[in-house]
């Protein structure tokens, strides 16, 4: 399929990023998501798999998970039918104890070669998100000074977009350490915290409604769509 970028809403709302989550593979959303959501991603983002969840009773899956491929991280507040359903449905299921740190889709990012997590996160576990992952590199850092690194950049294996507080020293270092060229940009009408209103894989970008069309053509530049 061709590679694209689409404008959508998640339960009504713009901030997309919020509440799923995709790789090249599936497309992870919250349970009752719009039929013209999943068009849309299956269009857009080339997958055929798009799986309904909660975690913790909620809908916020790109709040509270991170996944590559059909493997998908949460925190222990998951519930037990939770983990169960998930892997019913196919997807490998990594449950973490992070204590403090349940918004694992707000502290991490990451594409298949580098990942990057909140500076105060345990060691131990970060090593051990970066090995599930399977990326080759990590590290503990804040971009522009904001720790949560998930929520301040969107990565892929062919672009990335950052908080536009980033300096181009910054944008440097983070395009050498993820092996893409790295851009600063907003979602939905000025947002810094891109990822709240964008969802991503290697063939395509899906933003939230209120996202502009000078917004669009910097994602599209930056993310590397259609190239």
């Amino acid at each position: 399929m061709r590679e694209s970028i689409d404008r959508a809403r998640v339960l009504g709302s713009p901030h997309i990023g919020t509440y799923v989550v995709a790789t090249d593979e599936v497309v992870i959303v919250p349970k009752g998501v719009e039929k013209e959501f999943k068009e849309k991603a299956r269009e857009t983002l080339s997958v055929v798999d798009i799986v309904e969840i909660t975690i913790a009773g909620t809908a916020l899956i790109g709040i509270f998970s991170i996944a590559r491929s059909k493997t998908i991280l949460v925190p222990d507040i998951v519930r037990e039918e939770e983990v169960d359903e998930l892997r019913s449905i196919g997807l490998r299921v990594e449950v973490l104890e992070l204590s403090s740190f349940n918004a694992l889709g707000n502290i991490v990012l990451h594409n298949s070669r580098s990942m990057c997590a909140h500076p105060e996160l345990n060691k131990d576990i970060v090593s051990k998100i970066a090995s599930i992952l399977g990326t080759a590199y990590y590290t503990v850092k804040s971009i522009a000074n904001i720790p949560t690194v998930g929520s301040a950049a969107v990565v892929t294996d062919r672009g990335g977009l950052a908080h536009p507080s980033v300096s181009d020293e910054e944008l440097k270092k983070l395009s050498e350490f993820f092996g893409v060229e790295f851009d600063v940009g907003t979602v939905n009408f000025g947002i810094g915290f891109v990822k709240s209103g964008l969802v991503a894989n290697n063939y395509g970008v899906l933003v939230g409604e209120l996202t502009t069309g000078p917004e669009i053509i910097r994602i599209t530049k930056a993310l590397r769509v259609g190239e």
